[in-house]
């Protein structure tokens, strides 16, 4: 049988790695230790996996799962094998924590080494007015995958103050604390908004991920629902 989808660039591709990205849009990881990963975010698998909801792990995270926006259903993957993690074609980047920490919208956060701490935190400033927003804040020696739509931009809050739209962002470093400002003023709000009303105030050495997109906020959804890695080109 002949055809271009059997090209090299679509066939599996053999990596060392545990984590690998076996195309731009598509995740590989090789089983061993066990992996969390988002629900529903496994699009293939070879060899023995099994497959398993992944409890709170505490009262005070599972209460901050209820009564947040940042619910993030893991499941846990374990076993031997070879396991495929996609999630709408978005963009796939893996990081390399090295000890350090970050902190991920949970719309755009694919799967992370399961030895990994993570943990549900509000962003300071994002009261009423913002809705609350929070983000998952993962640290340790590991690798984290992230999902973004469209390719994103990585921009050095050190030089100089950093604003970025709250449904745009898509991930920063976990010692940087930003702030949740406001753009609106009376006279705006009377015009009916300039459509950019709040954004995260960042400003300190670190970096913040932003993306071509912006979620929709779930309160307007009509109905329920050491190195950082190759996202810095490296």
């Amino acid at each position: 049988m002949k055809s271009e989808l059997f090209a090299q660039d679509n066939l599996e591709v053999a990596h060392q790695q545990r984590f690998a990205l076996q195309n731009p849009q598509m995740l590989r990881v090789a089983l061993g230790d066990d992996v969390l990963a988002v629900k529903g975010a496994m699009v293939a698998y070879q060899g023995q996996v099994g497959f398993h909801h992944e409890k709170a792990g505490g009262m005070g995270k599972l209460l901050k799962k209820v009564l947040t926006s940042e619910d993030m259903p893991l499941m846990r993957v374990s076993g031997h094998g070879e396991v495929f993690f996609a999630n709408d074609a978005g963009y796939v980047y893996l990081l390399e924590l090295g000890g350090h920490g970050i902190s991920v919208n949970g719309r755009n956060l694919l799967a992370f080494d399961a030895a990994l701490t993570w943990d549900i935190n509000r962003v300071r400033g994002a009261g009423v007015m913002a809705g609350g927003l929070f983000n998952t804040t993962v640290s340790g020696h590991g690798t984290v995958a992230l999902c973004t739509v469209g390719q994103p931009v990585v921009l050095d809050c050190a030089a100089q103050p950093t604003y970025v739209d709250v449904h745009a962002a898509v991930a920063w470093s976990a010692n940087l604390v930003p702030q949740v400002v406001s753009s609106m003023n009376l006279r705006s709000m009377l015009r009916g908004g300039s459509g950019e009303a709040l954004q995260y105030a960042f400003h300190g050495p670190g970096f913040v991920v932003v993306q071509p997109h912006e979620w929709v906020a779930p309160v307007q959804q009509a109905a329920p629902g050491g190195g950082m890695g190759n996202l810095f080109g490296g």
